[in-house]
């Protein structure tokens, strides 16, 4: 997720997140226009793989400004991991993206959002497969996802679908490259402006045959989809679900657009 996401999403009761402050205690380069920003933030509650928070910059003479973003890695204590994709004229990315230093503060809300969630406590009593489709920086809370499968042991068939326009715009490279060698996750890469030489698959839009079930599915229960990116990027994939079989009961989406940064 960018900041300002429009999203699709049920309604979520309980009462609202409130502020924490936030330290800066790790940082990781993904590409060379984003990177994982880790923070200590005491008395955070947790969070479910898939919601966000909210980030808050104040400066000096009170002026603040916040964007919303992903949660990028699932629950640690009282750590939040975001990546952040910088927009080149944003306000608050290119501080992120650049500005911040080990040991920076900042104030985060959260977490936000109950829909857009996966655990492997959801999946009782039978493993449901997961078809993961991120459009861009809507890998992050995907992630999330990924990563929470492989540090609960969860044996759910999972498949992310990552639509990038370039081999260096791939966030958590390694990583996917590592995972994906795990039983029952496939990851698979769609360039959509260039493609490293070996790849299979031209560059291009995603396709219905690019979402078709991978062999080895169970066929039931059925599937369930999991859809973030760029709004016109979510509005392309979700027909080809619905053509695939997919229903609006076993489809979760989240969408964003530009926001000022």
């Amino acid at each position: 997720m960018t900041e300002a996401p429009a999203r699709t999403r049920g309604k979520v009761g309980g009462p609202r997140p409130r502020w924490f402050p936030a330290r800066l205690v790790g940082l990781r380069s993904e590409t060379a226009t984003a990177r994982t920003l880790t923070f200590q933030v005491p008395g955070w509650p947790g969070h479910l793989a898939g919601q966000h928070v909210d980030v808050r910059l104040t400066a000096a003479d009170g002026y603040s400004a916040q964007r919303a973003y992903s949660i990028s890695a699932p629950a640690d204590g009282e750590q939040v991991s975001i990546t952040v994709q910088e927009v080149g004229d944003g306000e608050v990315s290119p501080y992120l993206e650049e500005g911040m230093e080990l040991g920076d503060q900042l104030e985060v809300r959260g977490p936000i959002g109950g829909w857009f969630v996966w655990s492997p406590s959801s999946e009782a009593p039978v493993e449901q497969p997961v078809l993961l489709i991120g459009g861009g920086s809507g890998v992050v809370p995907l992630m999330a996802m990924v990563r929470e499968r492989a540090r609960s042991g969860s044996r759910a068939p999972f498949r992310l679908v990552y639509s990038v326009r370039s081999p260096e715009q791939v966030l958590y490279a390694a990583e996917l490259a590592e995972l994906s060698s795990t039983d029952g996750l496939v990851v698979d890469l769609l360039h959509t402006r260039t493609a490293p030489p070996d790849a299979a698959r031209p560059v291009g839009r995603i396709t219905p045959e690019d979402l078709a079930t991978p062999p080895g599915w169970p066929a039931s229960p059925p599937p369930r989809a999991y859809v973030c990116g760029p709004t016109a990027f979510v509005e392309l994939a979700i027909p080809l679900l619905l053509d695939l079989g997919y229903t609006n009961k076993t489809i979760r989406a989240e969408r964003f657009g530009p926001s000022g940064g």
